[in-house]
């Protein structure tokens, strides 16, 4: 099923609905980017994706609070993610990012809206050149050659703003084109980021992420693939539960 074809369905905006849940004080907000980026609500096939409506009602919502921005996300749209950027950047509260499990491509965007970024040293960040899907002749390809351009421009700009002392666009260049995930050590050498201890965290690894990507660490899916089986080991167990249940409560 193609993502985002909410098909047989009453179209919902789900994610209006997930972040009505999450914590809020007079003071601080909670907003989790755990999914993809996407356009629209429309591309929001799951309840953790963020697209830029959203992020602008919910901005509005916490005018002035302090946020915690708690992100494990492979990225998406660059357009979508660059408005969120932007967006954040210009809420006014205190802007505390921490990356759980990955924040890659656009989604290493985001992370550096924050005021205070913190990266423990086992998660990543991964910054590569951006893409896209193109058909036609050869003055298509050539005009997307050129629009890629263009975009990557863009995000060098963003990564501009928040570069560590000593660092040069030059060499954040390299680490774009070589498609480079740096753990939370790695990462403060280049960006203005805050190195926190290790912590057990399961990356958000789809499976486009996984055909997108070409350099994913081990490590990364590993942690992955032991919390697909914990869940399905809690499915399974969840199941066995039942079973018994309703064997007990027939006389079995």
């Amino acid at each position: 099923m193609i993502k985002g074809l909410n098909t047989g369905q009453q179209p919902k905006d789900n994610l209006k609905q997930f972040l009505t849940v999450k914590n809020s004080t007079l003071a601080t907000a909670d907003l989790y980017f755990y999914g993809d980026i996407v356009s629209s609500w429309w591309g929001a096939w799951d309840d953790t994706d963020q697209y830029p409506e959203a992020i602008r009602d919910f901005l509005k919502e916490q005018e002035g609070k302090d946020l915690n921005i708690y992100i494990n996300s492979g990225g998406g749209s660059v357009f979508a993610g660059l408005a969120i950027y932007n967006m954040l950047l210009r809420h006014k509260g205190k802007k505390t990012v921490h990356v759980d499990g990955m924040a890659a491509s656009i989604a290493s965007v985001i992370a550096l809206a924050g005021d205070e970024i913190i990266v423990p040293s086992n998660a990543f960040l991964m910054v590569h050149k951006p893409w896209n899907a193109c058909c036609g002749n050869a003055d298509d390809f050539r005009k997307m050659a050129d629009d890629l351009d263009t975009i990557e421009t863009g995000i060098m700009n963003a990564y501009k703003a928040h570069l560590a002392e000593g660092v040069s666009l030059d060499d954040v260049q390299q680490l774009v084109n070589a498609e480079t995930w740096l753990n939370g050590e790695e990462a403060s050498k280049y960006f203005k980021i805050t190195v926190a201890d290790a912590k057990e965290y399961a990356a958000q690894i789809t499976d486009d992420v996984k055909a997108a990507y070409r350099n994913i660490p081990e490590q990364i899916i590993k942690s992955a693939q032991a919390a697909d089986n914990t869940a399905e080991a809690k499915a399974t167990a969840n199941k066995i539960l039942s079973l018994v249940t309703k064997g007990i409560s027939k006389g079995v």
